[in-house]
């Protein structure tokens, strides 16, 4: 549990969220977790295309809808993967420099992990 099923890379300067909807697209999911940087309403819907529900706390300045905190405690296994993967240095020094290298070595460092 915790372990990465598709990676969409993005360039340094852009935002995450502008591949959320193609990252969790045909992935079967009861519910799907976030953090705030993900709140909005398109993302929302998308997530309720899947007949998913979204697990996602509200910025201050957006509508309060409700979240279930409880299971957005889960969202930890993603932040510990993130660390797993940053002790392989060529990933948190970015060393490879095409997206076509960083992406092997990040497939493949993770197919290590899943084997732990």
């Amino acid at each position: 549990m915790g372990n990465p099923l598709r990676f969409i890379l993005t360039p340094g300067q852009a935002s995450d969220y502008t591949e959320a909807e193609a990252l969790i697209a045909d992935i079967p999911a009861e519910h799907v977790l976030a953090d705030k940087g993900y709140d909005s309403g398109a993302f929302r819907d998308a997530i309720h295309a899947q007949d998913a529900v979204p697990v996602i706390p509200p910025r201050k300045t957006s509508p309060q809808v409700p979240c279930d905190y409880a299971l957005y405690c889960e969202r930890n296994l993603i932040e510990r993967f993130l660390q797993k993967i940053k002790h392989f240095r060529r990933i948190a020094t970015r060393y490879d420099q095409t997206p076509r290298a960083f992406l092997s070595i990040l497939c493949l460092v993770s197919a290590f992990i899943w084997t732990k």
